[in-house]
């Protein structure tokens, strides 16, 4: 009987060091993460469409890794047995990255919001453009001072 006692407590041991990697590794990707919608919202600040859209394909690249970090935490969590409480470490880390998935979560969604006020403006812009009395008349210009042909020679 002590002997699976003995391997209960290090099957437990094993799963808390592999779960404390793992959060460990996903506290590292969610650090990445908000580093990049920061820098993502100066960004969009500053009008740099191709940084913007270089900075969220980083940005979901960093998504995926959590995510499949996460699908290989679910299981771990689910092996370890009931009535043996996770390592208080792990509970403190698990609690952080709770706190920086919001974090991250926030930082996105005002990164939105900027972005929304960036493409009504821009798109303001362009309506000023097309319905600017000076642009209309000078795109007439440019085709009126067109020479239409009135005969056609066919003969070659």
């Amino acid at each position: 009987m002590p002997d699976k006692s003995i391997a209960m407590d290090t099957t437990h041991t094993a799963i808390v060091k592999r779960l404390m990697e793992l959060h460990i590794r996903q506290s590292e990707c969610y650090h990445r993460l908000i580093d990049v919608l920061e820098r993502q919202q100066v960004f969009i600040e500053t009008g740099s469409e191709e940084s913007i859209l270089a900075h969220v394909g980083l940005g979901e690249q960093i998504i995926a890794e959590i995510w499949t970090i996460q699908k290989t935490i679910d299981p771990l969590e689910a092996l370890s047995p009931a009535d043996t409480p996770l390592d208080s470490a792990v509970l403190a880390i698990k609690a952080a990255l709770d706190s920086l998935n919001n974090q991250a979560m926030a930082q996105s969604e005002h990164n939105k919001m900027l972005l929304s006020k960036r493409m009504a403006a821009v798109r303001s812009e362009i309506t000023i453009l097309e319905n600017n009395p000076l642009a209309i008349s000078a795109r007439r210009s440019l085709y009126a001072q067109v020479n239409t042909p009135t005969l056609i020679d066919i003969r070659g």
